[in-house]
Formats: C-alpha cells, structure tokens, sequence
C-alpha cells in the first residue's frame, strides 16, 4: 500500500499514509526518502501488541479504537488546508469504509493478494464453496481445475489461523459491496480471466503490482526500495555473501512473516536443506530460530547463511538466487 501512495502522491495527488502508534514509532528507514506524509492512529496496544493475551484481544481492542481514533484523524485533517476526500484502507480492515460513509468520502478496500487468491475466498465467504473441503478437483470461474493442496492455508488446513481466517474470509467481505472501488494488488495481463469475472461482482481495478519503481518503470526516482521495514536491517551481510555464489546457485527460503512452523517442520526443513548439498539463504524470524537443530547455522556455514532479515527484493533480483 505503501508503494501505492508513492505512485499517486508522483501523479500530484496529496497522499497521508495512517498506520499504528506502535508501528510509527517502531519503522526502520531504509535509504530511499518517503514521499508521503505519515500520521497514526491507535489499536489499543501503543506499546505493542506483544501485550495482548491473544490475536482475538487483540483485534477486539483494534475494532473498538480502531475506527474512534481514524475518526479523530479524519477531522483533524478536514480542519487543516488539505481536507481528505478518499480513504484507502486494508480489506481486513473494514470498518475504515464505514468512517468514509459517516463522512461521505470516497472509500476504496486494498486487496493485498492476487485476484486467484480473492475469488477463492469470495466462494469460501459466499457458502460456493464449502468447508471442509471435499473431493479433489475444485473447479472456480476464471481459474484452472485446482486440488484441495493448492488452496491457502486457512482454506485447506481448516482451523488454522483461526483469528486471522476469520478476517481473510468473513471480516473482509462485511461491506466491501459499498466500496467505491476494490483495488488489487495484481495486474491484468497476468490473471484476466479471474479479474474479468471478480470485476462482474465489484467495482474492481488492478493496481499492482506495487514494487518500488526501480523493478518496473523506473518512472520514480530513487525509488528503489520499500522506505521503511518492521525489522532492523543488515543489508550488507546477506548480499556481500550471494555476490561470492555462482549464478543460479542459491535456494532461498522464506515463510514471511506471520507463518509459525512446528519445532519438527523445522527440524526437517533443516535437514533437507543440509541433506540437498546446494547453497541456502534461510530467513528465520528471530522468534523462531529457537526451533533450528542445535549448531545448525555453524555446520552448514560452507554452503549456508541463515539470518532474521534479509533485503527480499535484492534477494530475489539477485542473479544468484
């Protein structure tokens, strides 16, 4: 969304980018400059929400001041010289429209995936496709015949995620018909059949995909990199070891940042990657390297490099990976 706003504050249009206090105050800046104006509001847990004592608390506290302090934001910024006209807001979160309406402002939901990954979960929603899944074709509008296995996790794996399924698949889909438009992150060349059809059912535009311009067109200057991150960078380490391997060498391994593996999936995953003989770069959350076999990271330093974070669009652009 970040790179959204960077695109339209180029086009002259004034952008303020809202997040968390916590978040706010947490960013680390990365060398590109940050076009736009950031300003936050509160999710109940200013300090973080490490503090709540589950997701479902958590999202609870956002729900309720969430959409109060968004409130306070909207008529700040309406008495100052640049009022606001549009309010652009995560799907997940979609309370924000209903801000918009109580303002009568224009209100647009960002969908952060692939429009494939939203016609799935706009069947899920609707009751057209029912949970737990059955059988092993499952045949979606726009969408080659799909297996039970190529569905995401908290379609497949019913029960997972339990707090954040419910977001991705009810949550979302409370008011989006209001919208005035659903962007998504994708573009139409890559999936025209699924867009076509979800386009039938919302007011729908491919926005994406949102890299910084430096991957794409280059329109933007000194637009190279994301302008901020959630986690201490160490860019140096992670691109000084990938310059030393051959091209095409490298498997890179990354499960995001809210994926939690079991100790024993870890312990394979380790072991494979061990066993594979290749060259590995393993981004492993802090919070989670407790779960690697003992001296891994030391045997496996000839052909491996296991860190916290890594610079994911350098990594990938990277003629060794």
């Amino acid at each position: 969304m970040l790179q959204f706003s960077k695109r339209l504050q180029h086009k002259g249009i004034k952008v303020t980018f809202v997040t968390t206090h916590f978040l706010y105050k947490s960013l680390h800046r990365n060398s590109s400059p940050i076009p736009v104006a950031l300003e936050a509001i509160s999710d109940g847990y200013d300090e973080g929400g490490a503090q709540a004592e589950s997701i479902d608390a958590y999202l609870r506290r956002f729900w309720q001041l969430g959409p109060q302090t968004l409130t306070e934001l909207v008529e700040k910024m309406n008495a100052s010289s640049v009022p606001v006209d549009c309010i652009v807001y995560d799907s997940i979160l979609p309370w924000a429209l209903d801000v918009a309406k109580k303002f009568g402002l224009l209100g647009a939901t960002f969908l952060t995936q692939s429009c494939a990954v939203y016609c799935i979960y706009y069947h899920v929603n609707r009751g057209l496709l029912k949970l737990p899944l059955t059988g092993n074709d499952i045949l979606l509008p726009g969408m080659p015949p799909l297996e039970p296995q190529d569905m995401p996790s908290f379609v497949y794996d019913l029960g997972s995620y339990t707090a954040i399924s419910d977001l991705v698949l009810k949550n979302q889909f409370d008011n989006i018909d209001k919208a005035d438009w659903v962007l998504c992150n994708t573009f139409y060349e890559l999936e025209e059949e699924v867009a076509e059809w979800l386009g039938r059912h919302w007011p729908l535009r491919t926005i994406g995909p949102t890299l910084p311009s430096m991957y794409l067109d280059k329109q933007l200057e000194d637009d190279k990199d994301y302008g901020f991150s959630m986690f201490k960078q160490n860019n140096e380490s992670c691109i000084k070891w990938l310059n030393d391997q051959a091209k095409g060498s490298v498997v890179n391994v990354s499960f995001g940042s809210m994926a939690t593996l079991k100790k024993e999936e870890m312990e394979e995953l380790a072991w494979g990657l061990k066993a594979s003989d290749k060259y590995f770069l393993w981004v492993v959350r802090e919070s989670e390297q407790s779960k690697l076999p003992e001296n891994f990271s030391d045997e496996t330093s000839q052909k491996g490099l296991v860190v916290n974070w890594c610079p994911q669009l350098e990594v990938l652009a990277h003629e060794a990976t």
